[in-house]
């Protein structure tokens, strides 16, 4: 099954084009041996995100409709958790759908209540509902176990989930992973500019990946968010967890990849920093990381499952 995996791997990614010498890797392989195999320079191609997983919607009584696209597959399955008023059509979700589509594994992706196609109003939004969110998609769309992909604050809220849903939650893969990131920086502001936060009740938090230049973030999310901070304590998560993060992020800085490493209980944490790639980490040599470090939770999971 190792084999076959990496077959698909292989044919998803052409290294031949790219000058790669073909190396074997066993059915134990780590991350380290896949890695041996990334170019040293971004490559030139990556496989197009078809979207051919058709648009549906989770009822749920009494809240919100989530808009999600699920692909249909092997255990573990993926789910991957957006960021901060992030959709599901984002670069990393498709590239990892598409992923997942050439190793036959399961796939989740989905909008947060307020965002995107999904129903709800965003002035609106919390991070304890959008966490509630994620406990839906996990609770009444995931088939067995579950590799959650989060995202900036989808790092944070894959975390939580992990704590409420231990038997389910089998791994974790943080993307610029910002616990407590929105407190953080509130916090750190000067306290006249707080107080004018308070009074006009939103944040203009200024930001190159915003087409306004900024995110209008609700002082009332900010206050809710702060009932959800983990670095303050032992983070009690004891499944495999792999952290992502560039060094050039501007926004969460990498050093919050640290600080979650070290709260976790769990023994199995893996921080992987590359110099040169921003918050949103998605360049093509990033993508890669991504999906190879996916492949490899896949096989180590399947090897104790074994």
């Amino acid at each position: 099954m190792a084999v076959a995996r990496l077959a698909a791997v292989a044919a998803w990614v052409p290294y031949r084009s790219w000058g790669w010498a073909a190396a074997p890797v066993g059915p134990h392989r780590g991350l380290g041996a896949l890695l041996a195999l990334i170019p040293q320079r971004a490559p030139r191609w990556l496989p197009a995100c078809r979207q051919k997983t058709s648009l549906s919607f989770l009822n749920r009584p009494d809240l919100p409709n989530l808009a999600y696209k699920k692909l249909k597959g092997k255990s573990p399955g993926i789910i991957f958790i957006p960021g901060y008023l992030s959709y599901m059509n984002g670069t990393k979700a498709l590239a990892i759908e598409e992923f997942c589509k050439s190793l036959g594994h399961a796939c989740i992706r989905f909008d947060y209540s307020g965002v995107g196609s999904s129903d709800g109003n965003s002035e609106e939004s919390t991070l304890g509902k959008w966490r509630k969110d994620v406990l839906s998609i996990i609770d009444d769309l995931a088939d067995g176990p579950q590799i959650l992909v989060g995202s900036s604050l989808g790092g944070w809220l894959m975390l939580h989930a992990a704590i409420a849903r231990p038997e389910k939650v089998v791994a974790l893969i943080g993307v610029a992973t910002a616990a407590d990131s929105l407190v953080t920086k509130f916090n750190q502001l000067p306290v006249e500019l707080k107080k004018e936060v308070e009074m006009k009740g939103v944040w203009s938090m200024p930001s190159k990946y915003s087409e306004e230049g900024v995110y209008n973030v609700q002082y009332s999310f900010i206050k809710e968010a702060e009932h959800h901070c983990l670095l303050h304590s032992p983070i009690p998560v004891n499944c495999p967890i792999r952290l992502l993060h560039g060094m050039k992020d501007d926004i969460v800085p990498w050093h919050t990849s640290m600080q979650v490493a070290d709260r976790v209980l769990s023994t199995d944490v893996d921080v992987i920093l590359r110099k040169h790639s921003d918050h949103q980490m998605k360049e093509k040599a990033d993508i890669q990381l991504l999906v190879y470090t996916i492949d490899d939770l896949i096989d180590k999971l399947s090897t104790i499952v074994n």
